[in-house]
């Protein structure tokens, strides 16, 4: 009964198909193989390397590219930076863009189709790089940490997609029902909306650690002592610039005697820059696509 009921594919549909995933195969590859050849190129000898006979497996494996790194003080410490940007502004800005994101989700709100377009207008018009530099400088957070976090507190775009998640997944019955049973507002934001709203937070999450991880325009034109650098500055002087410190390599002398060795700082450098976007994306992936097709239904 079910065969018969079954939609037949037509041979033009069943040759598209094919040629859709052979296409798609190829983008994989094409994705993949640069992942793949730079993370071998990681764990193999610097002559390896540079002779081109690393392909898809480590060739000579050795961790020698990764026990350098670590033993830099400067990497370490750009490093810890990152972790500390990255927590801190990442937990600003979740909490910064719900506290502004559900007020306008509410109906009850006076004034929020108003304080939308002012948000919608700061995303089309900017004063521009020089003012913006003027404002952190009058502000004092020159050459601080705050310079990597408070600028980029919010970001319009996300306060745009929660509040469309909050629209739809937290109606207005729910809020007059808690209310009528004594729910004061703040209980039921912690009680109610955040728990059900673990998919944009997820989403939100994601993309401004991303970002945080990822800065380094602010970092360049904010920051003057090199204990505040964070990685992505220390990799620019070591993968741009090729401004690393031998004195500050473990058997330096012996290391760069080695033809090759900053081919395979390079390789492993971008492997310990990947890996922790990489280690989290795996958890936050099921909370990330439905917070993304929620948060798009409407505007």
């Amino acid at each position: 009964m079910f065969r018969r009921n079954a939609i037949r594919e037509s041979n033009g549909d069943r040759l598209f198909l094919y040629g859709v995933y052979v296409f798609l195969a190829i983008v994989l590859i094409v994705v993949l193989f640069p992942l793949v050849y730079i993370f071998s190129s990681s764990f193999s000898s610097p002559q390896a390397v540079i002779s081109g006979k690393v392909w898809l497996l480590p060739v000579d494996v050795t961790l020698a590219g990764y026990t350098a790194i670590f033993n830099n003080p400067q990497i370490v410490v750009g490093y810890m930076n990152s972790l500390i940007y990255t927590v801190s502004g990442t937990l600003i800005n979740v909490v910064m863009t719900v506290m502004l994101a559900y007020p306008l989700a509410r109906r009850t709100f006076h004034g929020r189709n108003l304080i939308m377009v002012i948000l919608v207008i700061t995303m089309m018009f900017e004063g521009g790089l020089i003012p913006y530099y003027l404002l952190v400088k009058n502000l004092h957070l020159l050459d601080t940490r705050w310079a990597m976090i408070l600028p980029g507190a919010l970001a319009v775009f996300q306060v745009i997609v929660a509040r469309t998640f909050f629209q739809t997944t937290i109606p207005d019955e729910l809020s007059e029902a808690a209310s009528l049973d004594g729910c004061s507002d703040l209980r039921f934001i912690f009680s109610i909306v955040l728990p059900l709203s673990k998919p944009i937070i997820a989403v939100m999450t994601l993309m401004y650690a991303v970002g945080h991880w990822n800065a380094y325009f602010d970092a360049l034109i904010f920051l003057k002592s090199p204990e505040l650098f964070p990685l992505q500055i220390v990799l620019r002087n070591i993968l741009i610039l090729n401004t690393i410190d031998p004195t500050m390599m473990m058997n330096a002398d012996r290391m760069l005697a080695q033809q090759g060795l900053k081919d395979l700082l390079k390789y492993s450098l971008i492997v310990v820059a990947s890996a922790p976007v990489l280690i989290i994306y795996p958890f936050v992936q099921r909370h990330f696509v439905k917070g993304v097709m929620i948060g798009s239904l409407k505007g």
